[in-house]
């Protein structure tokens, strides 16, 4: 993917003038022209939700022009998953850095056009091998700082990358948004009994938060064979799916 020219921001630590979109929005709250925000969330880690959070965000992108908008929607990942940081190499963003303006951190845009826009503790590590070896109150401080200090602009939609489980990061994402009003959470699981049983946890984090729950999404439910092209179910529930 072609990445946007970054010829006009400067190095973090350094200060720039946001865009007018951007510095409209700073004394209400950098999330205050977000429309809607979703969280993709799993009780089980290797399920694909980096993977789905990226072809999400995607569709949603390319959703403005199949609805006859000149343009395209205007899209962010806020990757919470900091011990695994995963969305800066889904949109070939690594190794980019994180840049200053007057109403905080601005995020890293994947295309030309800044219709899609990043914001990940992948971008502020110095070596991408690096392990993030944080306690709970460091981690929860990094995740109010992404929603609160990150220039997010005009967005048609957040999506929120979290990590496996129902434990700190979660209740300090969902407790950061939660005035901004979340549209729900969409959850995903593969078919295998284990996956479904913490699938199942995290519908009950759901109940006990007040999130919506969009939809249950059931990855990685086949393979495409190599010969014939036939998509073939793992399980009966694929199958019945």
């Amino acid at each position: 993917m072609e990445a946007a020219a970054a010829g006009s921001q400067q190095p973090l630590g350094s200060s720039t003038t946001c865009g007018p979109r951007v510095s409209e929005l700073t004394e209400a709250g950098n999330l205050a022209g977000v429309q809607h925000i979703i969280l993709v969330l799993s009780g089980k880690g290797g399920v694909g939700k980096s993977t789905i959070s990226t072809e999400l965000a995607l569709a949603l992108r390319h959703a403005g022009k199949k609805c006859g908008r000149p343009a395209s929607l205007q899209v962010g990942i806020l990757d919470v998953d900091l011990c695994g940081p995963s969305i800066p190499r889904m949109l070939r963003a690594q190794g980019r850095a994180v840049h200053q303006c007057d109403g905080g951190w601005v995020p890293v845009y994947v295309d030309q056009e800044q219709s899609i826009c990043l914001m990940s503790v992948g971008f502020l590590l110095e070596n991408p091998d690096e392990a993030v070896v944080w306690r709970g109150p460091k981690k929860n401080a990094l995740i109010k700082q992404f929603v609160s200090d990150v220039a997010w602009g005009q967005l048609d939609y957040l999506v929120v990358d979290t990590p496996p489980g129902t434990s700190d990061e979660h209740m300090a994402t969902v407790d950061a948004l939660r005035p901004y009003g979340p549209l729900g959470a969409l959850v995903v699981t593969t078919p295998q009994a284990v996956s479904v049983g913490d699938v199942r946890r995290e519908l009950t984090f759901c109940r006990k938060t007040g999130l919506r729950v969009l939809g249950v999404v059931e990855n990685m439910s086949g393979f495409i064979c190599p010969h014939c092209a036939a998509l073939c179910p793992w399980t009966q529930s694929s199958l019945r799916a």
